[in-house]
């Protein structure tokens, strides 16, 4: 089980001048210091932790520095294992010396340092730091939050469901957290956990609370809010529902989705099944009524339900007649049987006969102003620093069903869409460009946890992916009223490169073996390229994933065979993206593949690894050479994503190592900080990467950001949540890492939440790193 607590130190400015010195005789020693302490328990009152620290001079430049803190308990040990300086413990005084190359830090820049360590007892955090032996002053330990493994409840009409609670962090001494209901439904009730103890020793051990549903008459599934809490902690809230066992099988006919686009010439289907068993067969019949005749039930117009796959959903398939009209006309069908109350289903046709029809031009960036998010930009703004960015183009990311309608608190697609429209009028004649990221394929992420989707490809999510995701944002796309926006699509990040790398993994091998990846890709190309002012450019990971000849080559036959079986062939993309979501420098400043090392290629260095490229603009460009030799069209373009990869500050190298060893030229040169380049999650020390530009090298349409910067890639520990995202060990700060990434740590930051969550932590880093940095 892993915790997280974080304390920071505030800024203390300190001459440290003796009397009878200059001021010249010494700098002015002024430092921030931030730790935060991951903790596991390994048993019974005792564990492990791995501890995160960054040092942030406020003061003057120094050119070396020696930071100590003292633990609060004598059981608590540095392992010996620590990066970024050079650790030493004598009884509970810990002491960090820089390293050669983060020794100078100027005013304002920061560096990343951290260790593993072993606790009995208690983990409870340092209470102040030194630098150059001057106080960065005192820290006050953070208080402690409830932790619950659910935030929503379903809770059965007579019966019982429960939850644990434990808390974030170590308490001082003992907190009694209490469970109660403070409004809705009072059958709902706390039936066993109401008062729990909390200690210092077992604050992390998950306790026990059961809520309880009285029997009653009607057949309202009742909602009732508790808190969970108590003096000295920051409390929960757990919503739960009651699950009415009153309802009769005629009102319960179970109908999904209710609203079906159907493309033009091609079909749709919904699900049909039965909510309650039923003592004899029953047939459900769907049957068109009023609206667009071209819209017709195509199979699965009559169901039968027995009493034993009366759960079974079953489909119906509706056709969209191809006609000459431009109209996206509608029809309803209703879903029916005798004594089952009948459920209505909307189809709309997503017409593809013309309507407007601006110029596609071959860069879509080229003299176009880039969309602002205002969603992202206000989070931006808020922070330390951010409003130097916050007027930077980023990109919408649709990673679920529901992100597409949106809701009362979040903007959806048809939004920022209206809202391009308004930032286009204000630019004249000047077009806007806003970018979309169409990121649902069942089996998503399928050799990673942390951004795993809400379709599964054995759960319908083929079709489910083809109807309720890709067709509605088509229907919205080709909206008349944003036919003047370029709108770029990247295409399903993390998909095809999976297909060549990880069949390993098993909800990859059947994402291949069902050809789903390769049919979604498919489906989405020949949906979006339909729609004249609709760019799509597909990912193609990063140098670090494809950049051996063993992956090379078939992710390039991959591409060409999947887009040219599209209807319209290898012009239905505009291009590939590099490096999207991901840390991988821009361009390696100090050295290239073919730098020899006393006679040594650099590709024999441990981070190169034979690798036959040590940077995304040289990938991009080799693998936009392979695609067109291919049979990809001339004008094929590249986009790298640069929001995530400046790795500035002051542990930026400045020039070429003189080392006549090529493991330390490489790992003293290169500008990607990364412990090993196959880390990707929450990278400790990254910077905001060169700017958004068009056409910024040969071959290359942009620099786009297509992360948005502070936007978390996994959550540091498990987080239930409704999304299908899970807990990744490479988001883990104290994983020792896999295979995939050489056996080394991950590199992640602490206390992240899901993955596409504002990380506050993370955007003031990336600020802090930036390079070019910020003006």
């Amino acid at each position: 089980m892993t915790t997280t607590t974080t304390v920071t130190a505030a800024s203390l400015a300190a001459l440290g001048l003796a009397i009878g010195q200059t001021t010249a005789a010494s700098a002015a020693v002024a430092c921030d210091v931030t730790y935060t302490a991951n903790t596991w328990t390994s048993g019974t009152g005792q564990g492990g932790f791995t501890a995160n620290l960054t040092l942030e001079n406020t003061g003057d430049p120094i050119t070396s520095w020696t930071l100590a803190f003292d633990f609060p308990t004598t059981t608590q040990k540095y392992t010996p294992t620590g990066w970024g300086a050079d650790w030493s413990q004598t009884g509970t005084r810990v002491t960090a010396k820089n390293l050669p190359w983060n020794g100078g830090l100027a005013t304002g820049a920061s560096t990343s340092i951290g260790f593993n360590g072993t606790w009995t007892g208690a983990n409870p955090s340092p209470a102040s730091f030194t630098v150059n032996g001057t106080a960065c002053g005192d820290t006050q330990p953070q208080t402690p939050a409830v932790v619950t493994s659910a935030s929503s409840l379903a809770v059965p009409e007579g019966g019982t469901a429960g939850f644990t609670v434990k808390l974030s962090s170590a308490p001082a001494s003992d907190v009694t957290v209490t469970t109660g209901r403070t409004s809705g439904d009072s059958d709902l009730t706390v039936s066993a956990g109401a008062s729990l103890t909390f200690t210092p020793s077992n604050w992390n051990t998950p306790q026990n609370v059961t809520l309880a549903a009285a029997q009653d008459a009607d057949t309202a599934a009742g909602t009732a809010a508790f808190t969970v809490g108590g003096a000295g902690v920051t409390p929960a809230t757990v919503n739960a529902t009651e699950v009415d066992d009153d309802a009769t099988v005629e009102q319960a006919v179970i109908v999904a989705p209710t609203a079906v686009t159907v493309p033009e010439g091609g079909t749709a289907a919904y699900t049909v099944k039965l909510a309650a068993q039923p003592s004899a067969n029953v047939t459900v019949t769907s049957a068109a009524g009023s609206g667009d005749a071209d819209i017709t039930v195509a199979s699965g117009g009559s169901l039968t339900f027995t009493p034993s796959n009366w759960n079974t959903a079953q489909n119906v398939t509706l056709a969209a007649a191809q006609d000459a009209d431009t109209a996206n006309g509608t029809r309803t069908i209703t879903v029916a049987s005798t004594g089952l109350t009948s459920k209505s289903v909307t189809a709309t046709e997503a017409d593809d006969d013309g309507g407007p029809t601006p110029v596609h031009v071959e860069n879509p960036y080229a003299g176009a102003n880039g969309y602002v998010n205002p969603e992202w930009s206000a989070k931006a703004a808020a922070e330390p620093g951010g409003a130097a960015v916050a007027n930077t183009s980023t990109a919408v990311w649709m990673d679920r069903i529901a992100a597409i309608a949106g809701s009362s608190t979040v903007m959806s697609l048809r939004a920022h869409l209206d809202e391009a429209v308004r930032q286009d009028a204000a630019n004249g004649a000047t077009p806007l460009t806003i970018q979309v990221v169409i990121y649902d394929l069942p089996n998503r992420d399928c050799s990673a946890l942390a951004s795993n989707g809400e379709l599964l490809i054995a759960e319908n999510g083929l079709n489910r992916y083809k109807a309720e995701y890709i067709d509605p944002i088509a229907t919205i796309l080709r909206d008349p009223a944003y036919a003047n926006l370029r709108i770029v699509t990247i295409v399903e990040p993390d998909s095809l490169p999976n297909l060549v790398t990880n069949l390993s993994f098993p909800k990859c091998a059947e994402a291949n073996s069902t050809g789903a990846y390769v049919e979604g890709v498919q489906y989405a190309l020949n949906r979006l390229h339909a729609i004249p002012n609709v760019y799509t450019y597909v990912d193609a990971a990063h140098h670090a994933w494809l950049g051996w000849d063993s992956n090379f080559g078939p992710s390039v036959n991959l591409f060409h065979t999947t887009v040219a079986g599209t209807t319209a062939g290898v012009d239905s993309v505009d291009g590939f993206i590099v490096n999207t979501a991901n840390y991988s420098a821009t361009k390696e400043p100090h050295f290239t593949i073919g730098t020899l090392v006393n006679g040594t290629s650099v590709r024999q260095s441990r981070w190169v690894d034979w690798n036959y490229y040590v940077d995304e603009s040289s990938f991009a460009k080799a693998l936009r050479d392979a695609l067109v030799a291919k049979g990809f069209k001339q004008g094929l373009g590249m986009l790298i994503d640069t929001s995530r990869n400046g790795w500035g500050g002051a542990a930026r190298p400045g020039a070429a190592s003189g080392s006549t060893d090529v493991n330390t030229f490489v790992n003293e040169s290169r500008v990607d900080r990364r412990i090993h380049a196959g880390n990707w999650c929450n990278q400790s020390g990254a910077g905001l990467g060169a700017r958004p530009a068009a056409s910024p090298e040969p071959g290359l349409d942009a620099y786009v950001w297509i992360k948005p910067p502070g936007e978390s890639d996994g959550a540091s520990s498990d987080i239930p949540n409704d999304e299908g995202k899970k807990f990744d060990r490479m988001c883990d700060p104290t994983y020792t890492g896999n295979n995939l990434n050489g056996n080394n740590m991950s590199g992640a930051l602490g206390n992240a939440p899901l993955s596409g969550r504002w990380f506050s932590a993370q955007f003031r880093e990336l600020v802090r790193n930036a390079y070019p940095p910020l003006s």
